[in-house]
């Protein structure tokens, strides 16, 4: 009776659809899953999905002085300030130079150098 329970079970099994699929093909949906999210870390990391448009406004860097105020430098139309911030009031304390390159500051020096 045993050996007819299994040959009519391994009849049934042989002509009914796979239902697992093979190694291969789920292996290689995996490694396309993590290629794509490999590659969108790389694009987060970049900031390429996360950078803005160039905007009018923007703040370069914050430093909190306690008690709700802080120092702010922010960019507005090419100007660079540093703004004071307290509850109920924002404080221009003074314009800072833009910020330069490499390139500009060895031709800088270079020239005040010919001078001096």
């Amino acid at each position: 009776m045993i050996l007819f329970l299994l040959a009519q079970t391994d009849a049934v099994g042989a002509g009914g659809p796979d239902l697992v699929p093979p190694m291969w093909r789920t292996a290689s949906a995996l490694l396309v899953v993590l290629a794509l999210l490999a590659g969108l870390a790389w694009l987060l990391k970049r900031g390429v999905l996360t950078r803005r448009s160039s905007s009018a406004l923007s703040v370069e860097s914050a430093l909190a002085l306690g008690d709700r105020r802080s120092l702010v430098v922010v960019t507005v139309e090419n100007r660079r300030l540093l703004l004071g911030l307290a509850p109920g009031q924002v404080s221009l304390v003074t314009e800072l130079l833009p910020p330069q390159t490499f390139e500009h500051a060895i031709a800088r020096a270079t020239t005040e150098e010919k001078r001096g």
